[in-house]
């Protein structure tokens, strides 16, 4: 892939697949960042991170936006996310597999740091719920739509400025059929 950049969701998939990979994409979520910022935020030295970026950059996930000067005349790169969205067919069932598992990932090491956070005294919450639900198809369409209300709320600019005072939290809603269901009528 040197020179260009492949396309499709399959290489987002793959350069997805790492769990720190996940987080420095969550880190530029707001604003660009430089590597040595995203170092910080993931607590990694910055020459650990240049292959990470790379991937994410191959798979046009993000981009170099600009440059930064340094004292010494030198520059560093500064990372966004890009601003288009892969499309969301062509990837193996075991791409997403892999995906999917990093995600789960990162939100499992989430969870544990809370807990053990909060068993050192500090203030974290938990909270895990996990449920089987027999939804037609209205109560399935009435529950994305719960969820996309959600999500658009929370993401509107006054929640969504990392300036803002607030907690950030990781919201993770996985919703899966566990049986086929009949074709749509229509």
């Amino acid at each position: 892939m040197p020179g260009g950049r492949p396309s499709g969701w399959r290489y987002v998939h793959r350069a997805l697949a790492d769990p720190l990979r996940i987080r420095l994409l969550e880190a530029l979520w707001f604003s660009p960042r430089s590597a040595k910022e995203l170092a910080e935020t993931v607590g990694l030295p910055p020459d650990r991170l240049y292959y990470h970026l790379r991937q994410l950059e191959q798979a046009a996930v993000i981009e170099v936006t600009g440059y930064r000067p340094l004292p010494g005349g030198k520059v560093e790169r500064l990372y966004q996310r890009a601003e288009v969205e892969p499309p969301d067919e062509g990837a193996s069932p075991e791409e997403l597999a892999t995906f999917l598992g990093a995600v789960l990932d990162v939100t499992k090491a989430d969870i544990t740091a809370a807990h053990m956070a909060k068993a050192d005294g500090q203030r974290r919450e938990v909270t895990v719920t996990r449920a089987a639900l027999r939804l037609t198809n209205e109560g399935l369409a009435e529950l994305y739509r719960m969820l996309n209300d959600v999500r658009d709320r929370f993401s509107a600019p006054e929640f969504a400025d990392p300036e803002a005072e607030g907690t950030w939290v990781r919201v993770l809603v996985a919703v899966a059929d566990l049986e086929e269901r009949p074709p749509d009528e229509g």
